[in-house]
C-alpha cells in the first residue's frame, strides 16, 4: 500500500478497531481453538480474560506454519477491513537452531557471526510464519546477579552498539517484504539492565548524564541500524516508570533518537503503572502509556476498557490513537502483509528449513568461538584422544544447553557433552555423580570409582537453564553447593580436573577454581553445544573467546566493570599499608577475571607499540600500530584490544574505555601488524550540560589482550593543527 492508502484505511476505522490494533494478545483471545475452547490456566485470572480480545491486532507467543495461518485465515475472515495480524514471538537466539545465548555470542567479539545467527534465526522462524522478533536486548549490565544479563551482550556500550547493529541487519535483511526476514523490537527502553540489587523489574536509579553516556547508545545503534520497534522496561527512570514516561519515550526515543517505528509495552507493563504507584487505577494507566507514546499494550486491557471514554471526555485525542495506530498499519504494511497476510509462513518450506545442516554448522561454530577459556594450568588443555577421561556431572549428558529463551527449541536436538565426547574418542565414561542441587552417596562413590581409574577428570557443572534469564535473579552466584562437593570428592584423587561450565551468568568461582587444573566457560552453547565443546576439549579447535563481562572475586564486589571511573583516593598498590583509599580490606578491587580476558591453546606477543606521534588533532588522527605474534604452537585467533583514558574531564572520566579491536588469526610463528586510527571522536562525552564534546589534554592509548593486560602510551589531544 501507499501511504496515502494507509492514511485512509485509517480514517475508515472505527475507534473501537483502532483501539483493537493497539492491542496485543496470546493467541487464545483471538482464537478459542488455541487454549480447547476456554481461556485457561494462568490466562484466566488476567483481567485481559474478562473483556472481548479477539480483535486484537497483534499476537505474541504462538508459532508454526500451520497454526499462524489458519489464526489468520480465521481472523481476516472475520474483519470488516482485512487488517491481517501480526505475529511476535522471542526469538531470541534463534528459533529451532539455537544459538549460544547472547552473552556468550559477545565473547566471540565477532559481530559477523552474530548477524549470520540472526539471519539464520530470521529464516526459520518466518518460514514458521512469524513476523516480528523481540529482540536484540541491548541492555547494558554489570551486576551478574540480574539473570537476564544472559541476554544482553555484556557490559560495554561500543560492543553493545556493535552487536545491536549486527542482529537487526541479521533479522531485517535489506528489505522486510522478503520473505524470511522479521522486523526487530529493541529491548528493553531504557536502563532495565541496571535494577538495584540485580533483582529484576526493581527500581532504577541513573543519572541523566549516565543514561546518555552508558546506556542509550545501544538503544541509538539499533535505532540507526533500522529496527522497526522498540519495547518499553518494566523498570523507572528518574522515578517514572518507561512505559508511562512521556519525557523518556516522546523526548528521548521519538524527538532526540528520531525513532519512528512503533513502541509496544513488555508483558502487562501498562498496567503495572498502578503497583508502581503512579496511577491510581487502570484508566489513569491507560492514559498515561497514551500520552508517553506507546502504541500496543501487551497483554493488559486498559487501552481495550478505557481508551474510548477518555477520548469521549477530551482528556485524550483521537488524532493521538491515529498516529499509533497509523505506525501499525506501516509496519504491516513494509512486511508486505496487505499483499500477503501469510507471508513467509509455508509448512513445506518450514520443513526444510528448520534445523538445516548449515544452520546447525554455524551454530557449532559460534558455539565454539563463544567459549572462554578461563584458566589451564600446565596445559592440561587440549586432551589427547586416547587419554582414558571420565565425564562427570549433573550436565555431563544434560540436554539443557540452551538457556533462557529458547522456546522453540527442542532438547531432542541437542547435542550434549557425552554425545560430542564420544563422537570424538572411545576412551570416555560417563557418569552423573549429583544432581544441580543434590547429593546422593551412591552418585558420588560411581563417580570416585570411575575417577580412580581415568587419566583425566571433565567436571561437567552449572545452572540449570531457570536459574538465569528473566525472574532468574539470584543473591548469591557461586554453583550449587552439591556441585562443590562433587568436585571436592574427585579432587581428593589428585587426578588433572577440568571443569566446563554451563551458566547463564559470570559466576563466583573461587571454590572451583582452585579445584581445576583447567577451567572452560561454555554458557549455555545452544544446540550444537555438546560438538563445539568437544572440539575445544580435545584441540580441533582453539579457545578464541573473551569475556564481555567481568567476572567478580565474590559477590560483594558487585557491581565490578571495567570502565569505572576514577576516585579522589585510588588504590595504587596491592598492599593494604594505606588503609584510607578506596578499597576492600578482604578482596581485591580487580574482578576474578576482567572484561576481555580469554586463554588460548597459543601464546601471542605484543611489540613494537608505534604512534604516529605526540600530538593529534581532530584534523589529524594518530596511527596506533602494534605488532602481534602467534608465539606458540598452533594457529589461533587473538581479539587484540584498543583502550583509552581521558585523564582530565569536565566531568570524571573511565580509567578505561574500549574504542576499538580487532580479530586476528595467526598460525604458529606468524607475526601481522594491527594499524588502529585514534582520533578526536573517540574522546567525546557528555559533560555536566549534556553536551557532547571533547576536551584538549593529556590522554593515554592502551593496547592489549583485555582490559588489565595493555602496553600504553601518553600523548596529546589538541583543539588545531601546527601551522
Amino acid at each position: 500500500m501507499e501511504e496515502v492508502q494507509l492514511t485512509e484505511l485509517t480514517g475508515k476505522m472505527t475507534l473501537d478497531e483502532k483501539i483493537e490494533q493497539m492491542t496485543q494478545v496470546t493467541a487464545a483471545f483471538i482464537n478459542k481453538e488455541y487454549s480447547e475452547g476456554a481461556v485457561t490456566g494462568p490466562f484466566a485470572g488476567m483481567d485481559i480474560a474478562k473483556v472481548d480480545a479477539s480483535g486484537a491486532g497483534s499476537v505474541l507467543g504462538e508459532a508454526g506454519a500451520a497454526k499462524l495461518n489458519k489464526l489468520q485465515k480465521t481472523y481476516m475472515d472475520n474483519h470488516r477491513l482485512q487488517i491481517p495480524l501480526l505475529f511476535m514471538a522471542d526469538i531470541i537466539h534463534g528459533y529451532k537452531t539455537i544459538f549460544p545465548v547472547p552473552l556468550a555470542i559477545g565473547c566471540s567479539w565477532d559481530t559477523e557471526a552474530a548477524e549470520s545467527s540472526a539471519r539464520i534465526a530470521a529464516r526459520e522462524a518466518a518460514a514458521s510464519g512469524l513476523h516480528v522478533t523481540f529482540s536484540p536486548m541491548v541492555d547494558l549490565v554489570r551486576d551478574p546477579r540480574w539473570g537476564r544479563v544472559m541476554e544482553s551482550t555484556g557490559e560495554d556500550r561500543l560492543l553493545n552498539s556493535l552487536f545491536a547493529e549486527a542482529f537487526v541487519r541479521g533479522y531485517q535483511g535489506e528489505n522486510l517484504k522478503e520473505t524470511d526476514t522479521l522486523a526487530a523490537c529493541v529491548k528493553h527502553f531504557a536502563a532495565y539492565g541496571a535494577p538495584e540489587g540485580g533483582r529484576d523489574y526493581n527500581t532504577v536509579d541513573v543519572s541523566e548524564r549516565e543514561l546518555y553516556e552508558h546506556y542509550l547508545p545501544a538503544y541509538q545503534a539499533a535505532v540507526d541500524a533500522g529496527a522497526n520497534l522498540v519495547m518499553t522496561a518494566f523498570n523507572t527512570i528518574d522515578g517514572i516508570p518507561a512505559t508511562s514516561n512521556q519525557p523518556l519515550l516522546r523526548g528521548k526515543l521519538r524527538e532526540e533518537m528520531n525513532f519512528n517505528g512503533v513502541v509496544i509495552s513488555d508483558w502487562g507493563a501498562v498496567q503495572e503503572a498502578i503497583p508502581h504507584g503512579v496511577a491510581e487505577n487502570k484508566r489513569e494507566a491507560a492514559k498515561k502509556s497514551a500520552l508517553a507514546g506507546v502504541d500496543i499494550e501487551m497483554m493488559t486491557p486498559c487501552y481495550l476498557n478505557h481508551l474510548k471514554e477518555l477520548i469521549s471526555t477530551g482528556e485524550l485525542s483521537e488524532g493521538l490513537l491515529d498516529e499509533a495506530v497509523l505506525r501499525i498499519l506501516q509496519l504491516k504494511n513494509k512486511l508486505g502483509l496487505f499483499e500477503d497476510p501469510y507471508r513467509g509462513g509455508d509448512e513445506e518450506k518450514e520443513r526444510i528449513t528448520l534445523l538445516h545442516d548449515t544452520h546447525k554448522k554455524k551454530a557449532r561454530e559460534l558455539a565454539a568461538d563463544s567459549c572462554v577459556l578461563l584458566k589451564n594450568k600446565n596445559e592440561v588443555l587440549p586432551l589427547k584422544k586416547s587419554t582414558r577421561a571420565v565425564l562427570i556431572g549433573p550436565f555431563a549428558s544434560s540436554k539443557d544447553l540452551m538457556g533462557a529463551w529458547s522456546i522453540y527449541g527442542e532438547e531432542k536436538d541437542v547435542v550434549s557433552l557425552t554425545e560430542g565426547m564420544t563422537s570424538l574418542s572411545s576412551s570416555v565414561v560417563t557418569t552423573e555423580g549429583s544432581g544441580i542441587h543434590s547429593t546422593n552417596e551412591a552418585l558420588l562413590e560411581e563417580a570416585r570409582n570411575k575417577a580412580e581409574k581415568a587419566d583425566v577428570v571433565v567436571l561437567a557443572l552449572g545452572e540449570h537453564s531457570e536459574m538465569s534469564g528473566e525472574a532468574g535473579s539470584r543473591s548469591q552466584i557461586t554453583l550449587p553447593q552439591a556441585q562443590i562437593q562433587l568436585a571436592e570428592t574427585v579432587a581428593s584423587l589428585g587426578k588433572p580436573i577440568i571443569t566446563v561450565l554451563f551458566n547463564g551468568r559470570p559466576l563466583d568461582l573461587n571454590q572451583i577454581l582452585n579445584l581445576s587444573d583447567a577451567v572452560l566457560e561454555a554458557w549455555f552453547p545452544g544446540s550444537e553445544g555438546g560438538h563445539a565443546v568437544s572440539e575445544l576439549l580435545y584441540g580441533e579447535r582453539n579457545p578464541a573467546g573473551r569475556l564481555t563481562m567481568s567476572f567478580p572475586y565474590n559477590t560483594g564486589q558487585i557491581p565490578v566493570y571495567y570502565n569505572h571511573y576514577s576516585t579522589g583516593r585510588p588504590k595504587k598498590s596491592g598492599t593494604l599499608e594505606d588503609r584510607f583509599l578506596s578499597q576492600y580490606l578482604d578482596v581485591p578491587n580487580e574482578p576474578m577475571f576482567p572484561f576481555g580476558f580469554g586463554l588460548s591453546y597459543t601464546s601471542f606477543t605484543y611489540k613494537n607499540m608505534t604512534l604516529s606521534g605526540h600530538t593529534f588533532t581532530e584534523e589529524e588522527p594518530m596511527e596506533v600500530t602494534v605488532d602481534i605474534t602467534n608465539s606458540g604452537s598452533c594457529r589461533g585467533r587473538e581479539v587484540v584490544q584498543l583502550y583509552t583514558q581521558d585523564l582530565t574531564g569536565e566531568v570524571v572520566r573511565p580509567v578505561n574505555e574500549l574504542k576499538d579491536f580487532r580479530l586476528v588469526m595467526l598460525d604458529p610463528g606468524e607475526t601481522e601488524t594491527v594499524h588502529f586510527l585514534v582520533d578526536a571522536t573517540m574522546f567525546a562525552y557528555y559533560h555536566s550540560d549534556l553536551s557532547w564534546s571533547w576536551d584538549p589534554g593529556t590522554v593515554r592509548i592502551r593496547v592489549g589482550r583485555n582490559s588489565e593486560d595493555t602496553q600504553e602510551a601518553t600523548v596529546t589531544l589538541t583543539k588545531t593543527s601546527k601551522g
